[in-house]
């Protein structure tokens, strides 16, 4: 079923010269062995297609597949190799255990992409291909969420402007305007604010004079906007802009900005929808401010929910590609691990655990560290979607781990006893995951260098702390072969019977949900709300949000709120600086720190090495 690659070159060429050297298989052959049907593939050329959310219904009585989590440690500048291991364990357990097999990955963002990370299908003999179609555009989800973000943007700002500019009599004639019969009609959307107010009509003229300026004066606070534009680049002189400036806007200006567009609540929600229906919903109910009596505005309120599905129906369906070693993997959604919850999407889990089969395995990731994109996987993704995990796999490195042996230096030296302090990092993250009752197995990203007496360092802390296994990979050399032990290791984990359970109930305070995650995940002191975060904790629990789960937005680069401080600290305090509520996508989101929502560009971009071969047309020098 899957092909096994017929030669390895040492040493290691680039990943993009290993990628473009594979023929990838017909997308529909992969369908077809995935057990597809052509009339569930929309094929996107020959080597992606979208695959229709009814295969779901039609296997719905099939039982699932087992669920993996791949997590790492607190990611450092040496690179852990979270989704190289993803795609290696998948090749692994698929063309050389011959299990049934599913890689669920996030789509990347073109901001890292042409910035400082590169791209994300993996590396060396362990990829998603093509790479460059993986890493650009792919099939237009990310512009579709930009384009509908930006749509509810530009609808928020006009509907400000005409309200300030019109009376109601003229605002509501303009929002119902007469046909070529004289008479108005409410459009269908307009049905879900006249419920929200409890108002009863079909005719518009039926409205009272109250009713009608209820109706059409959202008479939105400008101070309380919390939705932005997005833009997929990193672009730091967009983090702070001010619009209204043109002489047209008669000097109606505030002061707003960009976020990344992986960033924007829509893409959290093509993550954690469920269907549809579920989807129309959610985008309907977002949450873009209050107003000046302190009630929520909704899209919906704003008339734009059901243009803003249209744009996302097609962004819905999971997006097919293959590995390497011809093992299909679903690429769909790309939440930002640090603001949103960091993980790929329910329907691209749940139709895989239904191809699988009961015998079979399905491998997502999480962003970042077991902190940041395995907790909400747990707390958020999993209690949104009733899926419950059967095992988690924790990736670390020798120089990784070393990194963490300071808290303000990523010097790496040779002593053991370094190594040994760097592991205090791996037992946290071990220790965490074995919280929600799932078995832990660590996976040894070897890199050259490393030492046999080093791997047994790591393997000896790692069993202590309470993991199943700890196994040493060398998938990005040698692709799925490099992996087999971690597939055995994995295979063996996932017989246990988990105990599944979240961290926190959903009815606890959001200072106690935001408290809990702190010390119990971070090993922090205590949490120290700002006066906005606790003036929004307030107007939260007061609109009816605060039994939402929480999504913290904090840096990747430590286990507290501050990147400076490595290992496993202790006794820091959290400050929560500002709290925003995405409640479409159904959780709140606390801003730790001096957390970006828009990242910038270095010095020297990755879009230096990127460009064309004009001889052959295919790109190079994509990482």
């Amino acid at each position: 079923m899957y092909r096994k690659l017929a030669s390895l070159l040492d040493p290691v060429p680039s990943d993009i010269d290993i990628a473009q050297s594979v023929e990838c298989l017909p997308i529909q052959e992969i369908a077809a062995q995935v057990g597809l049907r052509p009339e569930e593939l929309i094929p996107y050329g020959n080597t992606k297609a979208k695959v229709s959310l009814a295969v779901r219904e039609r296997l719905s009585e099939r039982t699932n597949g087992k669920y993996v989590v791949v997590t790492a440690i607190t990611p450092t500048r040496f690179g852990e190799g979270k989704t190289t291991t993803t795609v290696g364990l998948s090749q692994a357990l698929g063309a050389h255990l011959g299990r049934r097999v599913f890689t669920c990955v996030r789509q990347p963002s073109q901001g890292p992409t042409f910035g400082i990370k590169g791209g994300a299908a993996g590396g060396g003999y362990s990829q998603i291909i093509p790479m460059e179609e993986f890493n650009l555009h792919l099939t237009g989800d990310i512009h579709a969420i930009t384009a509908a973000n930006n749509l509810l943007a530009a609808a928020i700002d006009t509907r400000m402007f005409h309200e300030s500019t019109q009376s109601d009599e003229r605002l509501f004639a303009r929002l119902c305007p007469k046909d070529k019969d004289g008479k108005r009609t409410f459009a269908p959307i307009m049905q879900r604010r006249l419920e929200k107010l409890g108002i009863e009509a079909s005719d518009p003229d039926a409205l009272t004079a109250e009713q009608k300026r209820a109706f059409a004066r959202l008479d939105i606070d400008p101070e309380t906007i919390t939705w932005r534009r997005v833009l997929d680049t990193s672009d730091r002189f967009l983090r702070g802009i001010t619009v209204g400036r043109g002489r047209k806007e008669k000097g109606r200006t505030r002061e707003t900005g960009f976020d990344i567009a992986v960033a924007s609540e829509i893409m959290a929600i093509l993550a954690l929808t469920t269907d549809l229906a579920d989807m129309r919903a959610r985008l309907g109910r977002m949450v873009i401010g209050s107003n000046k009596q302190g009630e929520p505005i909704t899209a919906d309120d704003l008339g734009a929910g059901g243009a803003l599905t249209v744009l996302m129906k097609d962004a819905l369906m999971p997006n097919l590609m293959q590995t390497l070693e011809g093992t299909p993997a679903f690429v769909h959604a790309g939440p930002f691990a640090n603001i949103a919850h960091g993980n790929s999407s329910i329907v691209a889990d749940q139709i895989a655990l239904k191809l699988v089969g009961e015998s079979g395995f399905v491998i997502t990731e999480a962003g970042f560290g077991a902190d940041i994109g395995m907790e909400k996987f747990f707390n958020i993704k999993c209690r949104t979607s009733g899926l419950v995990p059967n095992c988690a796999v924790l990736v670390a490195t020798v120089r990784a781990l070393r990194a963490h042996a300071t808290e303000t230096s990523e010097d790496a030296s040779n002593s053991k006893a370094e190594l040994l302090s760097g592991c205090a990092n791996l037992r946290k993250h071990i220790e965490n995951a074995r919280s929600f009752g799932v078995p832990v197995v660590v996976a040894i990203n070897h890199f050259t260098g490393d030492t046999d007496e080093e791997h047994a360092l790591i393997r000896e802390q790692a069993l202590a702390a309470g993991a199943s296994q700890a196994v040493v990979c060398q998938h990005w050399a040698k692709g799925g072969a490099g992996a087999v032990e971690l597939g055995e290791a994995v295979i063996a984990a996932c017989q246990q019977q988990p105990d599944f359970k979240p961290l926190y109930p959903l009815e606890a305070s959001i200072k106690e949900k935001i408290e809990t995650i702190a010390k119990q995940m971070y090993g922090s002191a205590g949490v120290d709300f700002s006066p906005e975060a606790e003036e929004q904790i307030e107007r939260y629990t007061r609109q009816g949000f605060a039994d939402l789960p929480i999504c913290m937005a904090k840096t990747h680069l430590s286990l507290s709120h501050d990147p400076k401080l490595k290992g496993a600290p202790t006794g820091f305090r959290v400050p929560v600086r500002e709290i925003r509520a995405s409640v479409g996508a159904g959780f709140l989101y606390p801003l730790l720190g001096e957390m970006s929502t828009m990242p910038g560009l270095p010095t020297r971009p990755g879009y230096y090495n990127i460009d064309i071969d004009l001889q052959t047309g295919r790109v190079v020098g994509l990482s």
